[in-house]
């Protein structure tokens, strides 16, 4: 199983983002992405060149949840129906 963390082991767009987690709106992961840079879990870097591109990658300190939320999956495969 590939965790949260391994998901995106590079820097990925908002697209990408959106288009792997099925059913979340572009609102919410908007609110959650701001709330993960806000606590230093994600960084978003802005793109100088035309397009403008923005993709946001985690931290060490994000990084360092990967075996937690593994753990998480592990656990919610197990028990959730």
């Amino acid at each position: 199983m590939r965790s949260c963390a391994s998901s995106f082991a590079g820097p990925a767009r908002f697209n990408e983002i959106l288009a792997a987690i099925p059913g979340l709106s572009d609102r919410l992961l908007t609110e959650r992405l701001r709330e993960l840079e806000r606590e230093g879990l994600v960084a978003r870097t802005v793109s100088p060149d035309r397009p403008i591109r923005v993709s946001y990658d985690l931290t060490e300190r994000g990084r360092s949840l990967d075996s937690i939320i593994e753990q998480i999956g592990a656990w919610a495969e197990r028990w959730v129906e």
